[in-house]
């Protein structure tokens, strides 16, 4: 059975384009390295929301993109033509018709096909389910044969289950080494500190905090803000703003400030154990990291060796008025390390490859 390659269909947002879509280098990374392991995917995601137009990648050769119209009817087809996989799974936030496929998806569970859903913003879905308890996934949460996130650790695995899931486990997110890597810096993204990310009703606040205000209040130092939807958000004249940024670019935004800034969407740092895909990719081009705090820092890297938190926008402040740029290249090293031998997508690749495989042999003991 452990030999077994597996088929795999997964319904998501995009493959091919990060446009409005943060889960996008998360998905790359995770298909790929399954790919790598020699399973197949086919990648359903519906031309919505620009996304085709805003492409940072072709149609890639370790998975098969299907791209269908933004219908239910394009929806229901694609269904169908999953149904034979091995494993069928249902990302959260694909941004149509996420109701029908939370649904229809589970008519194709039977004894030769596992059904899973793939939270990529589990906070979010939690706190939406118990505000509601109409809510229609609420009712489905026990029929998937395993639900998988982003992120949470231990507060997220309890809500899920506490909610009937058979099983919940996180897969976190890593480093796609394939696509961030050092490089060579470029004059264009030399600043003191740079963040980026999508503008985010709960992540606004805390980029005022963290960035914007310490921007403020040190005009002797240079920022820059990268990401959708800022282009109207006042900021002081230190601080440049780059609009959205392309993948191919992510490496030298990286590789060449000071420093770079992590801050975590406010449901996020709530939980706890959700670092946010950037933060792997950063460390995966050497960068000096600063990161707001959140619960489970210390299981991914080491705070002052390997990351710098600070607790709020005047720590951020302190941190960088003590930042040489010995220290910063000290802690991107180590950071970049630590990366490499703990955090990539094979190894998260292989934990999931584990779980698929154990569920299967449970389900055909059941059977026999």
């Amino acid at each position: 059975m452990k030999t077994k390659k597996l088929d795999i269909a997964f319904f998501g947002s995009s493959l091919v384009s990060a446009y409005w879509n943060g889960a996008a280098t998360y998905y790359r990374g995770i298909v790929r390295a399954l790919h790598d392991r020699g399973h197949h995917v086919t990648f359903y995601e519906p031309d919505a929301y620009d996304r085709q137009q805003n492409r940072d990648m072709p149609d890639p050769d370790w998975a098969t993109v299907v791209v269908y119209k933004a219908t239910a009817e394009a929806a229901s087809r694609c269904l169908e033509a999953a149904a034979k996989a091995d494993i069928i799974v249902k990302a959260s936030g694909v941004g149509v018709f996420d109701e029908l496929l939370e649904r229809e998806v589970l008519r194709f569970q039977n004894e030769k096909t596992l059904v899973l859903f793939w939270d990529v913003d589990a906070p979010a879905t939690l706190d939406r389910v118990h505000n509601n308890s109409q809510d229609p996934f609420r009712q489905l949460i026990p029929q998937y044969d395993m639900v998988l996130t982003y992120g949470g650790g231990q507060p997220v695995i309890e809500a899920y289950e506490a909610l009937g899931a058979k099983k919940c486990v996180p897969i976190y997110n890593a480093l796609d080494t394939a696509t961030h890597h050092p490089v060579v810096s470029e004059e264009r993204f030399a600043c003191d500190l740079a963040f980026l990310g999508n503008r985010l009703p709960d992540r606004e606040a805390r980029v005022e905090e963290f960035f914007l205000n310490p921007a403020a209040a040190t005009p002797g130092k240079t920022f820059m803000l990268g990401g959708s939807g800022w282009g109207d958000k006042p900021m002081s004249p230190n601080v440049k703003y780059m609009g959205h940024v392309y993948t191919k670019d992510h490496n030298a935004f990286n590789c060449t400030p000071k420093a770079v800034l992590n801050i975590s969407r406010e449901s996020m740092a709530r939980y706890g154990f959700s670092p946010a895909t950037r933060v792997f990719e950063a460390a995966g081009a050497g960068a000096c990291i600063i990161t707001d705090y959140w619960e489970g820092i210390d299981f991914f890297f080491e705070p002052e060796k390997e990351i710098l938190v600070a607790k709020s926008g005047t720590e951020v402040d302190a941190i960088m008025a003590d930042l040489t740029a010995e220290k910063a290249m000290a802690v991107g090293k180590a950071a970049y390390r630590k990366v490499l031998s703990a955090h990539t997508y094979n190894h998260r690749a292989e934990q999931l490859e584990q779980l698929l495989y154990t569920k299967i042999r449970q389900q055909v003991k059941v059977l026999v």
